[in-house]
C-alpha cells in the first residue's frame, strides 16, 4: 500500500513564539503546544537526549499542518547562513495558496518576512513570489487570478 496523505512539515525553529506568530498572521490556525522528549522522540529522531517543544499548526481548510520544534537538547545546529538562495539542494520552500498576495505579504512584513525577488504573474494565472520568513525559511505565495 501506498501513502495516505502527506500528514506534515516539520520545521526546527530557534524562537518558536516568534515563528508561530509568523504563521498564525500567515492565515494558519495553531493546533496546540507540547513537549516532546524520552526514548521515543529519541528512536524516532536517531538523537539521544531529545527534549523539544512542539507547535502544530493547520490550514483553514484543516487539510494541512506544519509542525515547528525547538530543540532544548540537544541543540539545534546549522549547516549554513539562513539566508541561502532559493538553488540550494534539500527542502527549499512550503507554498501557500492565499487570497490576496499584496495584502499578505504586508502583513508579513513586521513578522520579518523579506521578498525574494517581487510578485510575478505566470500568464493570466497565478501571483507568485517567495518570502524569507523565520529562522529563513523560504515561503511561497501563490494567489489563483481566475
Amino acid at each position: 500500500m501506498g501513502i495516505q496523505r502527506m500528514d506534515n512539515v516539520g520545521i526546527v525553529v530557534e524562537d518558536m513564539d516568534a515563528a508561530v506568530a509568523y504563521f498564525v498572521e500567515l492565515g494558519m490556525e495553531l493546533e496546540g503546544r507540547t513537549e516532546v522528549k524520552g526514548l521515543v522522540a529519541d528512536e524516532c529522531t536517531g538523537l539521544d537526549g531529545v527534549h523539544c517543544d512542539i507547535a502544530m499548526l493547520r490550514t483553514p481548510d484543516g487539510h494541512s499542518r506544519l509542525e515547528l520544534s525547538r530543540y532544548r537538547t540537544p541543540a539545534a545546529t546549522s549547516d549554513g547562513p539562513r539566508d541561502r538562495p532559493h538553488n540550494i539542494l534539500g527542502t527549499h520552500r512550503v507554498m501557500f495558496a492565499v487570497d490576496d498576495i499584496e495584502d499578505t505579504v504586508a502583513r508579513l512584513r513586521p513578522h520579518g518576512a523579506e521578498l525574494l525577488g517581487e510578485i510575478a504573474r505566470f500568464e493570466d494565472v497565478y501571483l507568485l513570489c517567495y518570502v524569507r520568513g523565520p529562522e529563513g525559511v523560504i515561503v511561497g505565495l501563490a494567489q489563483e487570478l481566475r
